[in-house]
């Protein structure tokens, strides 16, 4: 069986910490897949806020996820500290893809690759926007 590739950015721009919570975790006793997407968008705010900006205004312009993956590489539990990394890559005139790298604090185990695809959106006018020159000079860094 083919597996999900996902490339890593030149660097990442951006580093956050979430400890996980009871929530997070499934009945096999470790981090859930459903919750992979929610970690990396926590992540994701959390770098936007950092520039001023919100997934609904980043210099006007909204975001909106067009795709996903996740490349699952070793198990998370109850109280786990995760180091959040998060890079941009493949920069287009409307997207981009965000890419964020869960490891574990304590035993730096990478815990999983995560991709998202975005473009930008104007919400009022429910269309695809080119991306913001404020985003794309944060984006470079």
């Amino acid at each position: 069986m083919t597996r999900v590739e996902i490339n890593l950015p030149e660097k990442f721009i951006y580093t956050t910490e979430i400890t996980l919570r009871i929530s997070d975790i499934n009945y096999n006793d470790h981090l859930g897949n459903d919750t992979m997407l929610s970690l990396a968008q926590e992540a994701r705010l959390r770098f936007l806020s950092k520039y001023g900006f919100t997934e609904l205004n980043i210099a006007g312009a909204g975001i909106i996820m067009v795709d996903a993956a996740v490349r699952y590489k070793a198990e998370g539990f109850y109280g786990d500290v995760l180091t959040i990394e998060v890079g941009v890559k493949d920069l287009t005139k409307t997207g981009c893809d965000i890419v964020y790298r869960l490891t574990n604090k304590q035993t730096e185990k990478v815990i999983a690759l995560v991709k998202t695809g975005i473009v930008f959106f104007d919400y009022n006018n429910r269309k695809i926007v080119p991306m913001p020159e404020e985003f794309l000079t944060i984006a470079k860094l």
